[in-house]
């Protein structure tokens, strides 16, 4: 049975406005590109915290990554599992936007979660290539800047890896640090009432993991899955 934790869109709204002025004050971004289809409502939530008096609102683009792939074809006890491959579904319209409009720029990525982290090393790698493309085409020099946001970071080891700054932390931020359980967010829900009811009883739980070693991590997440087997496989109420 698959642990699962659900989590509402006012607490989603919360998540986004507790991050935003760090983001705004350190990041600066002037661009989102959001993740689809996780990314999506995070990116155009934070966007209204990111609005500075007198500017204008910052332009989000969506770029569509697949990673995981149903475990049940019944949607009542539909869930899914990492992939191994990340399959391209959308990526930004080069012919409506120039893709030198990227260079010099502070690029916000958004994604819902971060799990195993392969989809942001993908997304990451390839907007990198992108940009250094466009920069060689139009001989502009100006250096393009990547920062992350997601709502969860799930605290386990990884099998994706960042740039070492966003690695780091220094241009990574997760509103929330979670153990490793199946995150349900609203925007997946048939009956969002039931949700919400759910999300009362099995709500998510933060953990502190500041300064955490990779083997600490690892040993954490063994704790994790042992509690939970102990459990029962319910979530502890706190």
């Amino acid at each position: 049975m698959i642990k699962k934790a659900y989590i509402t869109y006012n607490e989603v709204h919360k998540l986004c406005q507790k991050r935003s002025k760090e983001i705004l004050d350190t990041f600066k971004p002037n661009l989102m590109i959001a993740i689809g289809g996780g990314g999506y409502v995070p990116a155009r939530i934070l966007r209204s915290f990111l609005k500075r008096d007198g500017a204008p609102n910052i332009p989000i683009q969506a770029i569509g990554l697949s990673l995981y792939e149903s475990l049940s074809s019944d949607s009542a006890d539909a869930a899914e599992e990492p992939g191994t491959k990340v399959t391209r579904t959308q990526w930004l319209d080069l012919s409506s936007l120039q893709m030198d409009s990227l260079i010099g720029k502070n690029i916000l990525i958004v994604d819902e979660v971060d799990d195993t982290r392969t989809t942001l090393e993908y997304a990451v790698r390839e907007l990198e290539k992108d940009v250094e493309t466009a920069r060689k085409q139009s001989a502009r020099t100006e250096k393009t800047n990547f920062y992350i946001f997601v709502l969860h970071n799930k605290v386990k080891p990884k099998k994706g890896r960042l740039p070492e700054d966003m690695e780091n932390g220094k241009t990574y931020i997760s509103a929330m640090e979670t153990e490793d359980v199946w995150i349900c967010y609203p925007w997946e829900a048939q009956n969002i009432d039931q949700h919400d009811k759910d999300a009362q009883t099995h709500g998510i739980r933060a953990i502190t993991t500041a300064g955490i070693s990779d083997r600490e991590v690892s040993k954490h997440s063994h704790n994790v899955k042992n509690e939970y087997n102990e459990g029962g496989g319910k979530l502890d109420e706190e």
